[in-house]
């Protein structure tokens, strides 16, 4: 029992020096030592044991310094691309609206082609049905128009060969008469009525020249 009573006294000694020695901080330390550490000092707002864990305050203090310098240094344009960045959410919010606006516009014309469908092909066929009787009568009419045009043509060939026949045939009448006069002339008129003629013509031009010598 003495034994036991030695060594649970020296426990109690060891850990009694252990624990003046050793000390333990288990909270959060908020602004002990903010300049530094510093040995066999009390805890203050200046220092610090080395032991003691950095004060909370001292990282929230560099971290406030830090994006000071960080807000003046880039701030302007951190703000500027927040700005352009504003904007064209906000073009694109107007974008996407405007294009709501005529998706909803287009659906309802469609809806309401959907809607009179029927009469739209009716429309459509009855359109179709005119369009083709216009073509069939303008190709009559041309039709029409080209023969008759051909029948004019035809009819004036016909009149201008029939006029080249008529004015051979004449030709051809003109010249067998003559002949046919010339030669019952020739066979009718004797010798002496060829005489006869011959003196004729010969006195007549001897006239002729002597009325002529008379003017002069």
């Amino acid at each position: 029992m003495d034994s036991q009573h030695d060594g649970a006294a020296e426990g109690h000694s060891e850990g009694a020096h252990g624990a003046h020695h050793e000390p333990h901080f288990s909270d959060i330390n908020w602004f002990y030592g903010m300049i530094g550490t510093k040995e066999g000092v009390e805890p203050s707002v200046a220092f610090r044991p080395p032991e003691m864990p950095a004060p909370f305050g001292a990282l929230l203090l560099n971290a406030a310094i830090l994006y000071f310098i960080l807000f003046k240094l880039l701030g302007k344009p951190i703000l500027d691309g927040l700005k352009s960045r504003k904007d064209t959410i906000l073009r694109g919010m107007d974008d996407a609206a405007r294009m709501k606006r005529d998706a909803e516009t287009r659906l309802e014309d469609y809806e309401e082609k959907l809607d009179h469908i029927d009469d739209e092909i009716v429309r459509v066929r009855n359109e179709m049905r005119e369009a083709g009787q216009l073509e069939r009568e303008r190709i009559l009419k041309d039709a029409k128009e080209r023969r008759a045009r051909m029948e004019r043509d035809a009819k004036l060939l016909i009149e201008q060969e029939l006029k080249a026949a008529r004015e051979e045939l004449l030709r051809e009448a003109v010249r067998a008469a003559v002949n046919s006069a010339q030669t019952t002339l020739q066979s009718r008129i004797t010798a002496s009525d060829q005489q006869r003629l011959a003196d004729e013509y010969i006195g007549g031009l001897r006239g002729a020249t002597s009325g002529l010598r008379g003017k002069v």
